[in-house]
């Protein structure tokens, strides 16, 4: 049996919820978030230029919004708590010659990766994260991105009559970064997330920038 690469990591709601770890997720076929491709939002990010390296994909999965970035030639760092995702992830970055590292790591405690980020991309993880988690995520991230950073986060909404698992209000994303005065949200709109069994699940695009730290 394999060895844990975080034996202390205490299983996430999604997790207690689904009685499924995060790694259990991408052993049985493609994940239902796995669509092989970056999502479209991360595509129109790109083309207007909100992406300035070094940039982290916290919960990368697979690694497509990470090794897309990386053949734009920016240097992307993608973490999960996935072994199995991000092996996959390093194997297919090597494979197209990408410069696009992945590891494993738990978003909840990035200030254990030691450095830091002026791009933060979170495609799909923060929706996963109850109140709790979502107030020690937010610390999390700030731990890993640069005063004068940016944070995109892609997460499904509660816009829509069937929305995707987890949905969560406009509200819901802003108030933990509105409770933190290292953060400050610049912009909130409805967008779409792809899945496998939806091409356009109605999701939040949110840009939230880490404030410098005179402003602290």
């Amino acid at each position: 049996m394999a060895t844990d690469p975080l034996p202390d990591r205490p299983p996430t709601s999604h997790e207690r919820q689904s009685g499924r770890s995060w790694d259990a997720s991408y052993q049985d076929g493609p994940a239902p978030w796995d669509i092989g491709a970056p999502q479209p939002a991360v595509r129109r990010l790109a083309a207007a230029g909100g992406f300035a390296a070094p940039i982290l994909d916290a919960g990368c999965g697979t690694g497509e919004n990470a090794l897309f970035l990386a053949s734009l030639g920016l240097p992307v760092f993608g973490v999960d708590v996935a072994e199995t995702a991000v092996r996959a992830a390093a194997l297919t970055a090597s494979d197209r010659g990408l410069d696009a590292t992945f590891a494993v790591a738990d978003a909840l405690h990035l200030e254990r990766l030691d450095r830091r980020f002026l791009t933060v991309l979170d495609c799909g993880l923060f929706h996963t994260f109850d109140t709790a988690e979502r107030h020690a995520y937010v610390s999390s991230l700030a731990a890993a991105t640069e005063p004068g950073g940016t944070l995109h986060i892609l997460c499904f909404s509660d816009l829509a009559a069937t929305p995707g698992p987890h949905p969560v209000s406009r509200a819901a994303l802003a108030e933990p970064f509105d409770t933190d005065p290292r953060w400050q949200v610049v912009s909130i709109h409805p967008d779409t997330l792809r899945t496998r069994f939806s091409d356009a699940s109605a999701a939040w695009l949110a840009t939230i920038h880490r404030l410098a730290p005179d402003t602290d």
